[in-house]
This record gives structure tokens, C-alpha cells and sequence, in this order.
């Protein structure tokens, strides 16, 4: 099947799982990400509404997180793991607690992180498994050791906690053979997780790519970065295993680079984010035999791209060394035509207490916000299949 081939527009195939009552609160829900201003504004009016101690959780878990979030436990999340998998997209459990700071949270996060890989273990349904390694580190420590700074002996000592936690993650899914994605975070802390991610490849990828690395196109040095990771792996025999993502942290890293004065991580442009993520796709397609890859992308050129790379490379759809992953609640357009056809598909689906992943949901709905026509974009198919199944009816 050609790239051409697959209907990017087919919303009665995209939107298979919804019914009428959920797509009409999808087409509210976007309708209200297209206000900037209530997005912007959005998580202050939250957090003084939990801290008068007003009753919107329950808002929120109908509105904004039953749109991007799977619930607020692993069993919470069957349903939809069941319902994606019965049209071949597969679930990717993504604990999304983030930004504490105590050692007792972050052995709680590891814990959980481990129920889910547990929850994979040979499970068809759920492909990989996933963590940030903010979710068990503390942020400041990570930016000391980025910086190579000198650490106290305490905190020599919470680093080594952090590296032992990390080590345990990546072991049992080494142990299960359940793939692992470790997300990319800011730039700030990005080398010292790169350089703890490369170790636990050397360890642990020696069969297979078991533990995967995330890499964020819209900073300008990640293609380079890819190419001489890749060369790592070539050199030291272990078998590479990447996601390819544009990043989701631009306006922080543009400020931090303004404010430290150094020069800016961020591409000048989209069109060169575009250029280097395509330019990475082909890449990794190049070096298929030694490599695995992600793509989590929401763009459909992108995938129209790695279809036509697959095929020139003689790679089936259902090659397992590749995969496409969007996030639950966006781009159903995609995941669904993509599995459709035959392709490789896993979604992030999103769990945790709904205070809790409140920072996570607002980025998805500034995301929606600042990526150009993202949310307009979700609403037009939305209204799309509303149409097509009123016509049906009559």
C-alpha cells in the first residue's frame, strides 16, 4: 500500500471507537482549546478552585481528562487499552505524575512504572512501556549533574538512588522483553539523561532494542546527535532504539537561552523542524538492521514519508522495528487510518490522580494551542464525522 493509498480523512474509520455523545464532547472540548486566552489562563483558575476546595474534579475528569487521560489507575485503563487494541492500536501506559522533589514519591513512581511494564508482559495490547526520568529525579539535581557541576556527598548519594532506580526499570523490562521509551525532556537536563539512557542500551540492547531514547527535532543539533548515537551503537554492538518526537518545550527553552544568555536550542523555524525530523526518519530507515524506531509524530506528512521510506527499504507494514505513536485523545485520524492499513501503531494513554496529571493536561491543551491549526484541525474532523453520521441516518 502507497503512502497515497491511506485517507488521512476517513473520519468514519478515525473515530470507530466514539460514540455520538463522546465525539459532541470532543467538539466542545476543542472548540474551547481554540481560546487561547482560557488556555493561558486555564491552570491558574484551577489550582484556585482545588485550593478553595470547590467541586470541579469532577468536571474535569468529563471533560479534559476523559478526552486525553486512560483514568486514574491502571485499572481504570482497561477499557480503552481493550477498545484501541480491537482496531489494532496498541496502548502505551503513561503514568504522568510529574514535578515532585521527595525520594518517597520518586520510589513510588518507580513502582508504578513497574506495574506497567508488568501490565505488558506479554500482553499484545500494550507494546511498550514508558517513563521520564523527572518522574523518579529530582529537576535541579539532573540540571547540576548536566552542568557537571561538583555534588555534595548527599547528593552524590541521590544521584546514585536515581541511577539505581532507573537501572531496576530497565532490567525487568529487559527481563519481560518489553520495550521501553524514556521521554525526552529540556535541554538543560537532556545530556545527563542521553548519557544514562547509553548506558542502560549498552546493558540491556545487546539482543534486540529493548530500551528506547527519545530525541526532539525541534532543537537544532539532534540530527547530529542521532547520527553519532547511532555510530555509538554500531561501535559497541548493541542494538539501538529510538522516538523520534518534534519536542514539547519551546517557549521554556526560549526564554531560559534568553535569560542565561547562551545561544537558543530551538530550530529558527518549523520548516527546519520538519526538514531534520524527515532527515532523521530516513536515517534510522537506513540503518534498519541495527536500529528500531518510533516515529511520535501528529504530522501526516511525516507519516505519508516513513510509509514511502518502509517500501523503499522492502519492509513490510507490520515490520515490528517500526512503529507510529500519537497521544490518546488527539490525531485519531491518523492512528486509526495508520492500523487500518496495516501499520504499526501505539498510542500514550495517560494515567494518574487528576490533580496530579493537571500539568501534563494542560500542556496537551496548549499544544493544541500552539501547534498551527492543531485544535481547528480536531474540531473540523470532528464535525466531519458528526455530519456523516446524521446523513447516515436519514
Amino acid at each position: 500500500m502507497n503512502s497515497s493509498d491511506i485517507d488521512f480523512t476517513n473520519t468514519q474509520i478515525a473515530f470507530q471507537t466514539k460514540s455520538n455523545q463522546e465525539l459532541r464532547n470532543s467538539y466542545i472540548l476543542f472548540k474551547a482549546i481554540g481560546y487561547n486566552w482560557l488556555v493561558q489562563a486555564g491552570p491558574k483558575m484551577v489550582d484556585f478552585a482545588f485550593s478553595l476546595g470547590l467541586p470541579i474534579k469532577g468536571i474535569i475528569k468529563k471533560t479534559v481528562f476523559h478526552q486525553f487521560c486512560g483514568g486514574e489507575n491502571i485499572q481504570d485503563c482497561e477499557k480503552n487499552i481493550q477498545l484501541m487494541h480491537q482496531f489494532k492500536v496498541g496502548t502505551i501506559l503513561d503514568y504522568s505524575v510529574e514535578g515532585e522533589e521527595r525520594e518517597e514519591v520518586f520510589e513510588t513512581t518507580a513502582q508504578e512504572i513497574i506495574q506497567t511494564i508488568l501490565k505488558a508482559k506479554g500482553n499484545a495490547a500494550i507494546p511498550f512501556s514508558v517513563f521520564k526520568v523527572t518522574g523518579v529525579a529530582r529537576f535541579n539535581l539532573l540540571a547540576k549533574v548536566n552542568a557537571k557541576e561538583n555534588l555534595s556527598e548527599s547528593e552524590q548519594a541521590e544521584f546514585r538512588q536515581v541511577k539505581r532506580r532507573i537501572n531496576m526499570i530497565c532490567e525487568l523490562a529487559h527481563k519481560h522483553q518489553v520495550r521501553l521509551f524514556i521521554d525526552a525532556e529540556e535541554s538543560w537536563i537532556q545530556d545527563a539523561i542521553d548519557e544514562m539512557v547509553m548506558e542502560m542500551m549498552m546493558l540491556y540492547n545487546k539482543e534486540r532494542a529493548i530500551v528506547y531514547n527519545t530525541i526532539q527535532f525541534y532543537r537544532h543539533d539532534r540530527l547530529d546527535f542521532l547520527k553519532k548515537s547511532i555510530a555509538h551503537a554500531q561501535a559497541n554492538n548493541y542494538f539501538y532504539g529510538v522516538k523520534l518526537v518534534r519536542g514539547a518545550y519551546m517557549e521554556k527553552e526560549a526564554l531560559r537561552a534568553k535569560e542565561f544568555n547562551y545561544i537558543n536550542p530551538i530550530q529558527p523555524n518549523k520548516e527546519a523542524s520538519d526538514r531534520d525530523y524527515n532527515a532523521g526518519l530516513a536515517f534510522c530507515l537506513n540503518h534498519i538492521p541495527m536500529l528500531a524506531i518510533c516515529a511520535g509524530t501528529h504530522n501526516e506528512e511525516s507519516c505519508k514519508y516513513l510509509i514511502t521510506l518502509m517500501q523503499k527499504a522492502g519492509l513490510e507494514p507490520n515490520d515490528e522495528r517500526v512503529y507510529f505513536s500519537q497521544l490518546f485523545g488527539m490525531s485519531d485520524n491518523l492512528s486509526y487510518n495508520l492500523a487500518n492499513a496495516g501499520y504499526r501503531v501505539a498510542k500514550y494513554l495517560p494515567y494518574g490522580p487528576v490533580k496530579a496529571v493537571m500539568p501534563y493536561l494542560f500542556r496537551r491543551a496548549q499544544e493544541n494551542t500552539s501547534v498551527q491549526g492543531q485544535a481547528g484541525r480536531e474540531l473540523s474532523l470532528v464535525q466531519t464525522e458528526l455530519r456523516r453520521r446524521n446523513a447516515s441516518k436519514g
